[in-house]
């Protein structure tokens, strides 16, 4: 798959993974996933931060995974841009109960986020499906597992 231009910008308010989840490894995962050019943040935040996020702009008083704010999501946009967040408290504890190392784990986040970012979806079952099929191809081209094989 060609590469594609990427400007990524990587926050670690949360610092726990700043050491093992690296800048360069972030780069290949999102390159991985891109599709066409893209202007990206990803953001590592705690529990608090990550809570007040989907609340504040999901409505859900919790706080989740990963959480991608996609500001082009038109077919004609050229370049996409997106804030995705990761809450590494619960990316560890996901980590932890699906026995797969936080690496994995992560990878699976950052390739299931950047395609969100490029309007991907799972409301329903056949776009849950076509997702689904897709992270497993591009995680599988980065060397990791099915991540939804213990279903």
């Amino acid at each position: 798959m060609p590469k594609h231009k990427l400007t990524l910008s990587v926050q670690y308010a949360d610092d726990r993974l700043k050491d093992s989840i690296t800048r360069p490894l972030l780069r290949r995962w999102v390159q991985a996933a891109l599709f066409a050019p893209a202007e990206l943040t990803l953001r590592f935040v705690g529990s608090e931060e990550g809570r007040d996020l989907n609340r504040d702009y999901r409505g859900k008083d919790y706080a989740t995974n990963v959480l991608t704010f996609a500001y082009t999501e038109d077919e004609d946009s050229e370049v996409t841009e997106a804030d995705i967040i990761f809450c590494t408290d619960v990316l560890e504890k996901e980590a932890a109960e699906q026995k797969k190392s936080v690496e994995e784990h992560t990878a699976h986040l950052v390739v299931h986020g950047v395609l969100h970012a490029q309007g991907y979806d799972h409301e329903d079952d056949e776009e849950a499906n076509e997702m689904e099929a897709l992270e497993t191809e591009i995680l599988a081209t980065l060397g990791y597992d099915n991540p939804y094989k213990s279903r």
